[in-house]
C-alpha cells in the first residue's frame, strides 16, 4: 500500500509538471481552505419503506334505515363533524315525539301522586291531634298512616317513571342525530360503500375515510440490523422526490416476517406539503449498518479527480502540494479519508482546479505571502520522495 501510494504521488506530480516552470513565478493564487478533522460517522444502508395512515377505515351507520342522501364523492376532503350522508328520519322523529309525550305523562302522574300524598299527610296530622280526645278512632288513624305510606310510594314510582321516560327521550334524540352520518376526523373520502335509496343496517359501511394528517412511516428492517436501533432514535429518510427528512422511531413492532426476516418499524416525522402525500407512498430510510466510528474527514470540494485517482492540494507553508488520497464513505459535506491525510492538514477547497505543485497560495481573507527568491532552483518547491515518506510515516 505504501509503495502504491508513493507511486501515485509521483505520477500526479509528473502529470502536473507539464505546466511551464516560469508559471511558478506568477502571483499567488487566491484560494479557500478547510481543515482535515476527525468526526463520528455511521455507515448506513438504504431500506425501502412506505407512508401509512394511523387513522383510516370505514365510517359506519349507527342505526338502521333507508339512505336518503349521500353528500360526498370519492376524493372529497371532509372536516371533522361534516355530514357525509343522511338516513330517512321520519320514524325516528315519531319515536322522539312519543318519548317526549311519555315524559309529559309521567310528570303529570307525579303531580297527581304528590297531591294525594299531601292529602294523606293532612289526614294523618288531624288524626294525631285527636289521639287524646274522645273522638279519636284508632281504626281511622291506622288507615291514615297506611294511606300516607301508599302516597309516598306512588310519588317515588312517579319519579322513577319520569326518569325512564326521559331516558327513552334521550335515546330517541340520539338515534335521530345518528340519522346524519358525520366524519369522525378530517380526511379524504377513499370509497363510497352505499348509495341513495339503499338500506343500511347497524354497522354497515357508508364510506371509507383516510386521514392524511396522521401519516407516519413504516419500514421493514432486517432483523439483523435491529441491534443498533431503538425507540426514540432519529434517522435520515427521503421521499420519492429526494426530499430529505428527519424521522424518529415511535415503535418496533414485535412481529417478524418468516419469509424476509424483517420486522416493521414505525417512525414519525414532520411531513411537508401533506396534500401531495399518499398512503403507501414509497420512502427510503438510511439504517445504521454498524456502530459509530471516529474517522478522518475532508470537505468534498477539496477532492480533484486526476487521471491517477482522487487527490487534494495541501497548503504546505503557503504553497500548493498535491496529495493522492484514498476515500471512503461520504456523509453530507464530508468524505471519509482512509489514506493520505491526517488531522489538521489544511486543504484547498476553493480555487483548487487551477493549481499546480509549488504555486504560492493566498488564503482568502489573509495577507499575500512574501515573494520567493526566483534565483532558486525552480524544482526546489517540488515534493521529494523523502518528503512523501515523511508524510506517509505521519499518516
Amino acid at each position: 500500500m505504501r509503495q502504491l501510494f508513493v507511486t501515485s504521488y509521483l505520477l500526479i506530480a509528473a502529470s502536473l509538471m507539464i505546466v511551464p516552470l516560469s508559471a511558478l513565478a506568477q502571483q499567488p493564487s487566491l484560494v479557500g481552505v478547510d481543515k482535515v478533522r476527525m468526526e463520528s460517522m455511521n455507515q448506513t444502508v438504504p431500506v425501502i419503506g412506505r407512508l401509512v395512515a394511523r387513522q383510516t377505515g370505514n365510517v359506519s351507520a349507527r342505526i338502521a334505515g333507508p339512505v336518503d342522501d349521500v353528500l360526498v364523492e370519492v376524493g372529497d376532503k371532509v372536516s371533522k363533524g361534516q355530514v357525509i350522508a343522511r338516513l330517512n328520519a321520519a320514524t325516528l322523529k315519531a319515536e322522539r315525539d312519543l318519548a317526549a309525550s311519555e315524559v309529559a305523562a309521567a310528570k303529570s302522574k307525579q303531580g297527581t301522586f304528590q297531591a294525594r300524598l299531601k292529602l294523606a299527610g293532612q289526614e294523618l296530622q288531624r288524626m294525631e291531634r285527636l289521639k287524646k280526645s274522645a273522638a279519636f278512632n284508632k281504626s281511622r288513624y291506622e288507615d291514615a298512616v297506611q294511606n300516607s305510606s301508599i302516597a309516598k310510594a306512588e310519588v317515588s314510582q312517579a319519579r322513577a317513571d319520569i326518569n325512564t321516560a326521559q331516558a327513552r327521550l334521550r335515546r330517541a334524540e340520539i338515534n335521530l342525530a345518528y340519522a346524519e352520518i358525520k366524519a369522525p376526523y378530517d380526511g379524504v373520502i377513499m370509497a363510497k360503500e352505499t348509495e341513495t335509496g339503499a338500506y343500511v343496517a347497524i354497522g354497515d359501511a357508508v364510506v371509507t375515510l383516510l386521514s392524511r394528517e396522521s401519516l407516519e412511516i413504516e419500514v421493514d428492517v432486517p432483523a439483523r440490523r435491529l441491534a443498533g436501533i431503538k425507540a426514540g432514535m432519529e434517522f435520515t429518510l427521503s421521499l420519492a422526490d429526494d426530499t430529505p427528512l428527519i424521522a424518529k422511531i415511535r415503535a418496533i413492532l414485535p412481529r417478524e416476517n418468516p419469509l424476509t426476516r424483517t420486522r416493521p418499524v414505525r417512525l414519525t416525522a414532520k411531513l411537508p406539503n401533506q396534500d401531495n402525500l399518499a398512503d403507501n407512498q414509497s420512502i427510503t430510510l438510511l439504517v445504521p449498518a454498524g456502530p459509530k466510528r471516529e474517522v478522518i474527514t475532508v470537505h468534498k470540494d477539496a477532492i480533484i479527480q486526476s487521471p491517477n485517482g482522487p487527490m487534494v492540494f495541501l497548503n504546505a507553508d503557503g504553497h500548493a502540494q498535491p496529495r493522492p488520497v484514498q476515500l471512503g464513505q461520504q456523509v453530507g459535506e464530508r468524505i471519509e479519508v482512509i489514506y493520505g491525510l491526517q488531522t489538521d492538514d489544511e486543504v484547498v477547497i476553493r480555487g483548487n482546479e487551477r493549481l499546480f505543485p509549488g504555486v504560492p497560495l493566498q488564503i482568502n481573507g489573509a495577507e499575500p505571502p512574501a515573494n520567493t527568491d526566483k534565483s532558486k532552483d525552480d524544482t526546489a518547491d517540488q515534493p521529494s520522495i523523502e518528503d512523501t515518506d515523511k508524510s506517509e510515516g505521519a499518516s
